[in-house]
Order: structure tokens, then sequence, then C-alpha cells
């Protein structure tokens, strides 16, 4: 099955090649961040109604320097010419944050080049930020002989104006490969003809063929004008005149210079997400590096494009990312593009997949990556963690767009013993909140007939409207999350998070929307 993985694709990578020491991966594409110091944010609606650009950092483009000497000791166990490099640069004057993401990226692109097969292929996506530094990195791990592009995406778009430098207007792409056996079909993402090319193919046969002729035109042939050409007699005369057919031709053979346009505010692919990368990019990578079938790995996948595209070519395809919710973002686009049946086409790991894993994440006191109140919430709920303390109350909420006004939906989480007195206090903070509904989470064990009776005492919410009943406050178990069994709430759509603005380029703030 295809995988998606929640975590540090450095720990995924490292088990991903004990299993596979030999390389299983046809092609990688990645598209890490850019050391540009900028923070990504998730817009969503304030409970509050009074800010409506509540924001929840999704991830920060900023490295450690704190870090880096460590990984820099680890490089040198397995790859000293990339440790050599790394601690010559710390020895100049470059920043430490550079060194520290040079030397981030170094050791994952390593695991990743023993994660291909020998035919495999590699792209890397960045901008001049750091492109010339890891183009050294990547000519250290993957040997400068399996250099084969600097490929240069130019962005069809009308940028922010400069008036103190040229306008920044495209990416770097760079293109190895693991060897010299390599997979590439440049017939299949060949380019078009131009116009010009196009009107030398003036003649038409009977079929109505374009054609254009090649050769010495002999006195006395039956071509009497460019109207009446003789096919048939052309065709026996191949070294005199040779007959060029429009239709046989694949195109031109494709060039390092991409003009395709980025996602505008008008694209029915975009999602929202700043770093987001048109289909059509990816589609031309993809078709031209692997073959139906073959695994297509994306280690930092975003919003995922790269593994939309694979899955609607055809590949199989293994997506990593550090957000849980960039995870939760791609399952939805995956389902919304290829319908629900897809979700049982794919595995998700790093999340907890039975009760124990569930007991054993609600039970941790170290800090980890995802806490269980997040993973409930935001993962299990789609709904918004409350990370203001001036609101107690309430672990979460949801909205929903009804046809007269938003309404919210309070959520508390339990990691451990629930109690009446807790639903009690909770169905206080829902009323004092003008919340229309609640969901109390906790474990199924620590349910009691108390705790429902109080529950059911709260009636229902708009049972007139749509002749169904929603009750009011709605006691939820994780294990019925974890068999997929959802809230019953109204049938309208949940927003809680909205659509992206316009990136802020004066603050480096970039925002995006789940």
């Amino acid at each position: 099955m295809n995988k998606l993985y929640f975590g540090d694709n450095l720990e995924i990578m490292k088990e991903l090649l004990k299993q596979y020491p030999n390389g299983f991966i046809d092609l990688i594409y990645i598209d890490p961040p850019f050391n540009s110091k900028r923070n990504y944010n998730v817009l969503y609606e304030s409970i509050d109604m009074e800010d409506t650009k509540a924001q929840k950092q999704a991830f920060a483009d900023t490295w450690s320097n704190v870090s880096y000497l460590d990984t820099i000791e680890e490089i040198k166990d397995i790859d000293m010419n990339l440790s050599n490099f790394l601690e010559a640069l710390d020895k100049i004057n470059i920043s430490k944050g550079a060194i520290s993401y040079l030397a981030t990226m170094g050791i994952r692109i390593w695991y990743m080049q023993k994660l291909m097969k020998d035919t495999g292929s590699f792209y890397l996506h960045c901008d001049p930020t750091m492109s010339h530094y890891l183009k050294i990195v990547c000519d250290l791990i993957f040997n400068e002989k399996n250099f084969k592009n600097e490929i240069v995406w130019c962005k069809n778009t009308t940028m922010y104006q400069s008036k103190t430098r040229f306008v920044p207007q495209h990416d770097i792409i760079f293109f190895y490969t693991k060897n010299e056996n390599y997979y590439y079909n440049w017939e299949v993402v060949a380019e078009p003809f131009s116009e010009v090319t196009i009107k030398k193919y003036k003649y038409s046969d009977s079929k109505g063929r374009k054609f254009r002729l090649h050769g010495r035109n002999i006195k006395g042939s039956p071509i009497k004008n460019k109207t009446d050409i003789n096919i048939k007699w052309l065709e026996k005369e191949p070294d005199l005149v040779r007959v060029d057919y429009l239709d046989k031709k694949i195109g031109i053979k494709p060039k390092d210079f991409w003009n395709l346009d980025i996602l505008n505010q008008a694209s029915h692919e975009r999602l929202g997400y700043p770093t987001q990368k048109p289909e059509a990019l990816l589609k031309k990578i993809i078709e031209a590096s692997s073959n139906k079938g073959d695994v297509v790995a994306d280690f930092f996948c975003g919003c995922g494009t790269a593994i939309s595209v694979a899955q609607k070519l055809k590949r199989k395809w293994v997506g990593v990312d550090i957000s849980h919710l960039a995870v939760k973002l791609i399952t939805k686009r995956l389902m919304d593009a290829y319908g629900t049946g897809v979700r049982k086409t794919f595995e998700i790991f790093g999340f907890p997949r039975d009760i124990a894993s569930a007991r054993e994440l609600a039970t941790a006191t170290r800090k980890g990556r995802l806490k269980f109140e997040e993973w409930i919430i935001e993962v299990m709920l789609h709904g918004v963690l409350n990370e203001n303390k001036n609101q107690p109350g309430f672990d979460g909420y949801l909205t929903l767009d009804m046809p007269w006004k938003k309404e919210f939906v309070l959520i508390e989480v339990k990691s451990g013993n629930a109690s009446l007195q807790q639903v009690n206090h909770f169905i206080q903070t829902i009323k004092d909140r003008e919340a229309v509904m609640g969901l109390f989470v906790c474990f199924a064990g620590q349910v009691t007939d108390g705790m429902k009776q109080a529950a059911k005492k709260e009636g229902y919410y708009l049972e007139q409207n749509f002749g169904r009943k929603f009750e009011k406050l709605q006691i939820i178990t994780v294990e019925d999350l974890l068999e997929n069994k959802l809230p019953n709430l109204p049938p309208a759509e949940n927003i809680t998070f909205k659509k992206a603005a316009t990136a802020k380029e004066e603050n480096h703030e970039v925002e995006l929307d789940l």
C-alpha cells in the first residue's frame, strides 16, 4: 500500500533503510523549506468572532543553531566528505543558521540517496537562497558525474515590483541520478512545436495528414506546384525527396528552462498552502523519470502535490511531513480528488492506530511532536486547539457555517479520569460561551451512566430544522474515533479553517488553510 507518515523524515528514513537496505524508490522529489526564516500559519475562525485572522503556526522555516554540531558529528560516521565540507563552512564567515540548515538537509539527502534504486532519480527544488550550497552537498552525495540538470522554473506571473534589484521570478530544481543506468523518457514530456515550425508542414495528403518535403526538386518530377503533390511517387524516391509527416513527430526534446504558471488566487488547484506547487510541474517530473507502478517519494510533502499527482499517474508513493496538519490536509486532498474509497489504498503512520497506542499518547509525560489533545481535536475531529489560556473550560472547537450564521461546537478532551463533575462543568461552559453543541471526549471505560444522563438532559439542537436529532452534548469515546465513528453534527460545512490570504512579503509571514 501507499504510505503517509507523520514525523521527522530522518527517523523515518532510517527505519525504511533497515527494511530496504538495497533501496526501493524510483523517484524522489523534495521541496524542502528554503531557509527563508518565514513562519507559515493556518488561518481559522476565532471563537470570539472578533479576530477573523486568528492564526496557528503550522511550521517555521527557521533552523536551530544549537544541534547542528551534533548532526555534523553524526554525518562523520557516514560521509567524511560531507562532514569535511560542513566543518569548513563552520570555520568561515557563514551564518550558523545556514550551516545548520545545510547539515539538516545534508544528512537527509544522504539517506534519500541510499533509499533509491540504482535506476532512481532525485529532484531537489530550491531557490537562490541556498541553491549554491545545496549543489555542492548533492555533488558530494551523488557524485558530480551523476548531476544531470539545473532546471529553471520560470514562474509565469506578475510578481511584486522591486526598486532595489531585479525582480526574482524563478526557482531552481536540481536533477541527479544514482548512477548512469537511470530511467528517463523525454518523449512523454516532449515540448510542442512552435507555430513557425508547424507552418512548414504546408502540404496535405488525401487523408488530410500534414507533411513537409526534404531534398532536391528534380527537373521533370511530378511536383508541379505546392498543391499538387504525388505522394506515392515521392515515397518511391526517398534518396531524392523525403516526406516528413507532422503526426509522426514526437515534439521537441525538453529544455531545462520551464515556463509554467504558478497557482494564482483563482486556480482550482489552490489549497492556500504557501509553498504549494502546480500539478503541471510535478506531472512533468514524474512522467519523465518514472513508469506506472514505480515508487515516487516526497519526504517534505507539505500539502501533497507530488503525492496527489503520483496517485493520478498510477504510481505508488511514500509521503512524509513533520506537521500533523499537513498530513491531515493530504488525506483530505486525496479523498476530495479521488473519492473516499482512496483512503483504503494508503496507510497513515505516526498517529495512534489502536487503543493501546492512544493510551500511550495520553499518558506520555515527555514533550513529543504530538499531544493527545492535538491528535483528538485537530486530527480526528478537524477542529482548532484552544491555546488561549484566558479561555478556560474547553480544549478546542469546530466552526459550522449554518445558513443564518456561524455557530461553534466546543470540544473537551480528557486523557485521564473523566467524571460527572467534569461533564457538568463543561455543560456550563457551553452555555457561557453560547456554543450550540459540545463534544466531550474520553476513553470508553471512563463513561458512567450519570455522565450519559447528564448529556441526555441537555436535549437536542435544531431537531425541527433538519428532521434529525443532534444531541447538544455528545460523549464521544476514543474507541469510537479509532473506528471512524464521528460525532453526529448538522449537515453544514465545517469552515473551522479559512481560505488563505495573499503572502505578506514585508514581514515574511505567509498564511495557509487546511
